[in-house]
Parts: structure tokens; C-alpha cells; sequence
């Protein structure tokens, strides 16, 4: 992936253009964030900043994500100004303050409960699109794919030994979970505190980017144990989660589904290894699978 295509002279102007068709600046644009796989860039406007980003053709999906989140549940994502599915570009109000900002000024993650209730309603209002995303490119990691995309997974990073013995576990532990018949449904797969906006007392999601359909409790791995077990002084195990897990499950049912959470969130681990691959960073993707087997990083 080459991040030089999202400072092309022409694109940036194709781009500009678009953006001037849909709000009045007030100024240059900025472009603070470049990736291989996207880039960010702030437009000034008399009613504030608002946000431009391009995906490429890998997270093109995005935009549809954000397309149905937004029609269904403004209330967790910025106001969508404009968006183009086919060149894979939104454009977003400002989200406000990110959560790991103002969690740490407040000293405190109860915002954590409103989040994750909120995100859990989100996934089940969303339950009708799952056909809809799938088809429009949002990766598939449903319980059944996960075998046989992590043979695949461990063979080309080079995993040791021990990764490849494992499929047996993974096997076991996909059908245990599938037992309890929850839905699969859109999750982030990627939500943590740098993901999470405060604006005017609300709390929005963003960078759905890594989103995919799988089993919704997935997104547990990285919220609660590869985030808030480490409490904003990123010391390991240092906080109790048992009430965020409790609050992100409510909606689905409740306590009695504690030892589905707890499966999902070690096979969390493998879906986070398989879908948020970045070609050359092996380093990454072993840690993932070391949560997953090992259950520490």
C-alpha cells in the first residue's frame, strides 16, 4: 500500500473540489492524518471544522457503514454531510473531544457504561442490514469463516508451532459459541478510547473502518480487555470489568450470557489477527494471537 496517492496534486484537487460543493470554506484545507489506507483532512467552515476522509479500495465499505449507522442511529455518529460510496469519501461534522482526552481530565471511565450500552443497542438496530453490509463489501467473519481463515492467518505470518496446534481450540470454541445462538451482527472491531467522541454530552463512534459482520461480542476483546483492564494508567488487570461487560450486555439479554462474552472475547482475538492484517506488520498480528492463546500481549 503506497500512502503517496492521497497527496497527488490531482486527487487532492478532485477531492477539494467535491468538498467545496457540499460546504463553504473558510480557509485551506489541512491534511493531518495520511495512511497507506486512508487519509483525514480538516475543512475549516463558518459553522466550524468539519472532516473529509478517503478510503481505499480495501475499506471502501466504510462509507456504507456509516451511511446506515447514520440513518438509523444519528445519535452515535457525526452528522453526515456528504458522502460518495463508489470513491469510498465522507464528509463529517467535527465528532468533538475524543474519550481517552476526556477520560483522563475526569479521572474516571463510567462513560464507558453509556458507550457500550449505546453500541450494543446499535448492533441490534442494525441487525436487518447484516445481508446488505455483507454484499456491500464488509468483510465476513462469521463463526463459520474464522477455522479456516486462521490456518490461513498463521501459515503466512509464520507462526510458531503451537499457533498451527490450536486449530482444534478455535474449532471447539466456535461451536460453543455458536450453541448459544446469538445473531452475527455488525461490529467495529476496533473500539477503544481513541475511536470514541464527546460532543455536546453525547458519546459517537467512529472509524468504522475495520468493521465487519462476525459474532457482536467479538468487539469485546479489544474494548474491555485490550483497553479498559488496563484503566487509564495502563497498569494490567487494574480494574474491575465485570460492570461494563454487564453494561454492554443488557441489551442482549443480560448476566446469563457472562460465559458467551468470555468465549467471544478469547475468539475475539483471532478475528482481530485476520481482519486487521496490515501486511508487514507481523508484530501486531502475533500480539493478537498471543492474546488469543496465551491471553496476554
Amino acid at each position: 500500500m503506497d500512502a503517496g496517492r492521497w497527496r497527488d496534486a490531482a486527487w487532492l484537487g478532485r477531492a477539494q473540489d467535491w468538498i467545496d460543493e457540499r460546504v463553504e470554506r473558510t480557509g485551506e484545507i489541512e491534511q493531518p492524518h495520511v495512511r497507506p489506507w486512508s487519509t483525514v483532512m480538516r475543512v475549516p467552515t463558518s459553522g466550524g471544522d468539519v472532516w473529509f476522509k478517503a478510503n481505499d479500495e480495501s475499506l471502501r465499505h466504510e462509507v456504507v457503514i456509516v451511511e446506515r449507522v447514520s440513518s438509523r442511529r444519528p445519535d452515535v455518529v457525526p452528522p453526515l454531510i456528504g458522502a460518495d460510496v463508489a470513491a469510498g469519501w465522507m464528509l463529517m461534522a467535527d465528532a468533538g473531544e475524543s474519550l481517552r482526552s476526556v477520560s483522563g481530565r475526569e479521572g474516571s471511565l463510567d462513560r464507558w457504561l453509556d458507550v457500550l450500552s449505546r453500541y450494543a443497542s446499535v448492533q441490534l438496530d442494525l441487525t436487518g442490514e447484516v445481508d446488505d453490509l455483507l454484499a456491500a463489501g464488509v468483510p465476513d467473519m462469521r463463526l463459520a469463516t474464522l477455522p479456516a481463515a486462521y490456518v490461513k492467518l498463521v501459515d503466512e505470518v509464520g507462526a510458531e508451532p503451537r499457533f498451527h496446534d490450536a486449530l482444534p481450540v478455535v474449532e471447539a470454541l466456535c461451536a460453543e459459541l455458536d450453541a448459544y445462538g446469538i445473531p452475527e451482527l455488525l461490529q467495529h472491531d476496533d473500539l477503544h478510547d481513541g475511536q470514541v467522541f464527546v460532543r455536546d454530552g453525547r458519546h459517537l463512534v467512529l472509524d468504522w473502518g475495520d468493521a465487519c459482520v462476525s459474532h457482536p461480542f467479538f468487539s469485546m476483546a479489544v474494548t474491555i480487555q485490550g483497553g479498559l483492564a488496563w484503566g487509564l494508567d495502563d497498569m494490567e488487570n487494574s480494574v474491575d470489568t465485570a460492570p461494563f461487560l454487564a453494561a454492554y450486555l443488557k441489551p442482549f439479554g443480560g448476566d446469563d450470557l457472562v460465559p458467551a462474552a468470555d468465549i467471544a472475547m478469547r475468539l475475539g482475538w483471532v478475528c482481530r489477527a485476520i481482519n486487521g492484517r496490515v501486511p508487514g506488520d507481523d508484530a501486531s498480528t502475533m500480539t493478537r494471537l498471543r492474546m488469543f492463546l496465551d491471553g496476554r500481549p
